[in-house]
């Protein structure tokens, strides 16, 4: 059967308002006539939810059919005749309408002026009316307006209108809530437990009348939200919106990539006519993240517009940073960077640089400069990546990102997904809806923890052993898919002889983790048909990092869990585009394409290309410049945008060595903690005003476009700079005037990136139908124009539409080699001086908590905490269940009431707080990058005092 016989098979024909369209079995009517272009109003339906038929704006009359049917739940049938425009179904939905109103304001849809009104007019007559056009949030963005507009509704309503006289509350973080406003679609309530997982908002009864609220309480912050804003951008009317901004209307949208992490989602940036970014609005139709955010990406991205923005170039004279040109900007760090090109220069470059931009920055580190020492400012953890390359040949994440909503088995590893990649944990909790089961090694309660059907909760610094006693069940029992590994692997038998070694009595008592539950663990991974690994290193002692990534690549490949769809590694790099640093060369061991320094064959190829030649000796990393500063063996640094996605924890020391340099030169968006003691700051674009690419955790290379052009700065791309201080320094190959000329030369440097180009990235975007802009819609369906799909490396050469599952083929000679380790190797993070682990930990909701809100202009949750410990721990400390107690732990303190739980492990006490007080910190805190840098869940040694 031929592909066309195979599509005419599965296409049945219906007929709408006399057109005969085509359409896919188990289809609805109101997605057939979207898809071919026929307008059905609607006020409830969303993309991407299931449908509801709440508003019965959508009916249709179907021929031979008994009433009139709700289109978005109506399934087609071959031969079905529907009429969408009939006299009695306009009546109908005219009905409906006036009902929907009777209880909205109507100032605004039914005012006789609004033909002559422009949108930013202010209605001078009726001044006591508080319900017309400029009154609302939503002006000139309401689907609810536009749909009464499209009926054409009589000036006035026949039903009389009556108030709901709600408060409306704007004292939760980031958006405000008048639900004297709300049309009861129950789209919030839906996005909100179906696409998101949560259950922060439901619909509720109030003096008999059907109404949205929060699940618990009267506030989001104990509620149960996670500030991700979904429900902001399904909501048809002014009912929910953002804070920020709140009264201004887009001038135009722009197309770019979040800058916050790496997940790599795609937002629709609204532009107000002070070419400010008023509103993100995530992209129905992005591959990443399917037009959903997180608090980061949804409310983050203010810094773009702040006030305090580096503005002009200084340099320090006499301690003082003194404004200058760029001309003498360039030639004062010319003239001085002269004098260190003998290895004592190192550049450290920002995680969201583009990738055309990391490219260029060790370039001229390595030709300009003459050294490997170039590295990026969030590379704290390069043992993350590291393993994979010598067991399997790659530093990335092997699958797509949304093939974890198919999964059988979802393991995460020392990560806290809902907050520091919060997109990541959608399809895993897509996965446990669809019957998978999810394993969470954490010693750390988080969000996904209660997701979880198996919280292996161990013992800071057991992870090797734990990990280690799943893989002896696995192999004891005979679970590991043996014609997989002989097919794939080499290694199995000395894996085996290191497990002997392995007493599981040993991990239990160390791990403090039940054998059943290590057995749980190994039989579900083994027997899923699919189990992907999702990972990061949070909290791990770095000497245990590199053998615990090797165990979790281990797990995979002896299960057979590598190569297929919705299994694979994904690891959780922290930086937006961290993956494309590395993939550049931005790392002081490798080249561009992941070539060792080292390699004199393939180095002679890039410097024939780049016309010079590159340094041999292995460079030094972000860990080995602390030392190298305080030896004097770097003496002059380019530090590049410090303040972002870097935390207190991986900057002080740093930041405490940089006293040591003769000469820094600091390029950000900001002043902060680099840029005072930095001998020259430049202004710094942001990502909203750049051209290029990133590369996200799942090798999805994607579009960067400038979003914004601001007025009465200076500031400029990394690109522009490195290019002209290389040219001022008298080396050509930087004569570069667009990021399209600068990924050019990288498609012949970067072999998984040969078939790479802006202009294909650009001209590959998919078209995605567009309604008629005369017809109302969802701002995200009005938005989504083009699908820009973006290109998963590698993608060689220019007929390659890229690769979204490495090793589907099975791995080159040699094979995967399985890791034969030291399983037995343990840390023990307390000591004499703080005898105790401090384990804290952040959930959206707990329900079985009693806890007040003060309410005010940010509204705080009031509550004492309480701190889990072991009652063997508790007796010789005096403590009894309900006493004050206090943790002192590298000079932070908390205080609060002890809960005796036989459950805790001895010498660990722990400590779980709310989301939603973090909102409300992040909300008040008036660091500009206050988004890029949330407070980590950090492990640590501690004391414990009783409060007398």
């Amino acid at each position: 059967m031929t592909d066309g016989q195979k599509k005419q098979e599965n296409e049945i024909t219906i007929v709408i308002d006399g057109i005969e369209i085509k359409t896919a079995p188990g289809k609805t009517v109101l997605d057939a006539a979207r898809d071919a272009g026929i307008y059905i109003p609607y006020l409830c339906y969303h993309p991407g939810m299931e449908p509801y038929a709440a508003c019965r704006m959508c009916l249709v009359e179907v021929e031979n059919g008994r009433g009139f049917p709700a289109s978005c739940t109506l399934p087609v049938a071959d031969g079905m005749i529907v009429n969408n425009e009939t006299q009695k179904v306009r009546d109908l939905r005219k009905e409906i309408m006036e009902m929907l109103i009777a209880d909205h304001p109507q100032g605004c849809l039914t005012c006789h002026r609004v033909d002559l009104c422009g949108p930013q007019d202010i209605c001078l007559r009726h001044v006591s009316v508080n319900d017309r056009c400029v009154s609302c949030p939503k002006n000139e963005r309401c689907e609810l307006k536009d749909t009464v507009r499209y009926m054409e509704m009589d000036l006035e309503s026949p039903l009389e209108y009556k108030y709901r006289d709600l408060q409306v509350d704007t004292g939760d973080p980031f958006y405000d809530r008048d639900y004297n406003l709300c049309i009861v679609c129950a789209r919030c309530v839906r996005v909100c437990e179906e696409v998101r997982g949560d259950n922060a908002i439901t619909l509720i009864e109030r003096g008999g009348q059907a109404l949205v609220g929060t699940s618990i309480g009267s506030s989001l912050l104990e509620s149960g939200c996670e500030f991700c804003g979904a429900c902001l951008d399904v909501c048809p009317v002014g009912a929910l919106v953002e804070s920020s901004h709140k009264w201004e209307k887009p001038e135009r949208v722009e197309r770019t990539v979040c800058p916050l992490c790496p997940v790599g989602c795609q937002l629709n940036l609204e532009v107000g006519r002070f070419e400010k970014v008023i509103r993100s609005i995530p992209e129905l139709n992005s591959p990443a993240n399917r037009g959903q955010a997180c608090f980061k990406g949804k409310f983050g991205l203010e810094f773009v517009n702040h006030k305090e923005r580096i503005r002009r170039p200084l340099i320090r004279h006499n301690g003082v940073l003194e404004e200058v040109s760029w001309d003498d900007a360039i030639a004062f760090i010319s003239k001085r960077l002269s004098y260190y090109k003998d290895g004592s220069f190192a550049m450290l470059t920002a995680p969201d640089s583009t990738n055309e931009e990391q490219y260029l920055a060790q370039k001229f580190c390595r030709l300009v400069m003459g050294t490997n020492n170039v590295d990026q400012i969030s590379n704290t953890s390069p043992n993350l990546v590291e393993p994979l390359s010598e067991i399997l040949g790659t530093r990335s994440g092997t699958n797509s990102l949304w093939e974890l909503e198919n999964s059988e088995c979802v393991v995460v590893f020392a990560a806290n997904v809902t907050e520091e990649h919060n997109v990541v944990a959608l399809p895993i909790k897509r996965a446990i809806k669809n019957g998978g089961k999810l394993i969470v090694i954490d010693p750390r309660e988080t969000e996904i923890t209660r997701h979880s059907n198996l919280w292996l909760k161990i013992k800071p610094g057991s992870e090797l052993l734990l990990l280690g006693a799943i893989l002896k069940v696995i192999i004891d029992r005979d679970l590991a898919d043996i014609e997989w590994i002989d097919k794939n692997c080499m290694g199995l038998p000395e894996l085996k002889t290191s497990l002997d070694l392995l007493d599981i009595n040993y991990v239990v008592s160390k791990s403090g983790v039940d054998i059943s539950q290590i057995e749980k663990a190994a039989i579900a991974i083994a027997s899923c048909k699919s189990s992907s690994i999702v990972y990061g290193l949070d909290n791990i002692e770095p000497s245990l990092q590199s053998d615990c990534v090797r165990s979790l690549v281990n797990l995979s490949l002896i299960t057979g869990n590598l190569g297929g769809r919705s299994n694979g590694l994904y690891p959780l790099r922290r930086g937006a585009n961290e993956q494309g640093a590395w993939d550049m060369g931005c790392v002081p061991h490798l080249l561009p394409g992941y070539i060792p320094v080292g390699d004199s064959e393939r180095r002679k190829i890039i410097e024939e290309i780049w016309d010079g030649k590159c340094p041999e000796n292995v460079g030094l990393s972000i860990s080995d410049i602390k030392t190298a500063e305080r030896e004097g063996k770097v003496k002059a640094m380019f530090i590049v945008g410090a303040g972002l996605n870097s935390t207190e924890k991986d900057v002080e020391p740093l930041l405490s060595s940089m006293d040591h340099l003769e000469f820094l030169v600091v390029q950000d968006t900001f002043l902060g903690e680099f840029s005072n003691k930095a001998d020259v700051v430049l202004p710094r674009a942001t990502f909203a005003e750049k051209s290029g690419s990133f590369t996200n955790l799942e090798r999805r290379i994607q579009l960067i476009k400038p979003v914004i052009y601001p007025k009465n700065s200076s500031a400029k791309s990394e690109l522009w700079f490195i290019c002209e201080l290389a040219k001022s320094m008298g080396y050509k190959g930087f004569e570069f005037s667009s990021a399209h000329e600068v990924m050019g030369e990288i498609s012949k440097v970067v072999d998984i990136y040969g078939g790479i180009s802006l202009e294909r990235l650009e001209s590959e975007a998919r078209r995605v139908f567009r309604p008629d802009p005369s017809n109302p819609a969802p701002t995200q369906v009005l938005y989504s124009g083009k699908e820009y799909k973006g290109i998963q490396w590698p993608c060689y050469d220019a007929k390659s539409r890229g690769v979204d599952i490495l090793f589907q083929e099975g791995f080159s000679d040699p094979k995967a080699r399985i890791s034969a380790l030291d399983f037995t190797r343990y840390h023990e993070l307390s000591s004499a001086e703080s005898p105790f682990i401090f384990l804290p930990g952040r959930v959206l909701l707990q329900s079985e908590r009693e806890m007040e809100v003060e309410y005010g202009i940010n509204n705080h949750i009031k509550r004492q905490e309480i701190i889990e410990i072991h009652p063997a721990d508790a007796q010789p400390l005096g403590v009894r269940g309900g006493d004050t107690i206090r943790v002192l732990s590298h000079g932070s303190i908390l205080t609060g009431i002890a809960l005796l739980s036989e459950s805790q492990h001895k010498g660990v006490i722990s400590s779980t707080s709310l989301f939603g007080q973090l909102m409300t910190e992040l909300n008040e805190n008036p660091d500009p990058y206050v988004m890029a840098r949330v407070p980590k869940l950090i492990t640590m040694s501690a004391n414990v005092e009783k409060v007398i």
